[in-house]
């Protein structure tokens, strides 16, 4: 969503069915990571929130950081 604070944010979920406290605190880790490195793909006033789905970590950190991208990029032009 669009917010009006000039500055973009993150929200993520991720429910008891991923696992332990352990691996939903990294997988939070990691998208706030991937979110704080590429702050100016994620739009100047927007707000994002992050689903983790199972298997999220199985897979390499550059894979999910170029699934995130797409997403964001693609959500931020159909709001501009």
């Amino acid at each position: 969503m669009r917010n009006e604070l000039g500055r973009s944010r993150l929200g993520i979920t991720v429910t008891r069915k991923f696992g332990g406290a352990v691996l939903r605190n990294r997988s939070k880790r990691i998208v706030r990571e991937i979110f704080r490195r590429n702050r100016g793909a994620f739009g100047a006033s927007c707000d994002f929130v992050v689903n983790v789905r199972t298997g999220a970590l199985t897979r390499p950190y550059l894979e999910l950081e170029r699934e995130l991208m797409v997403l964001a990029q693609r959500l931020v032009r159909t709001w501009h």
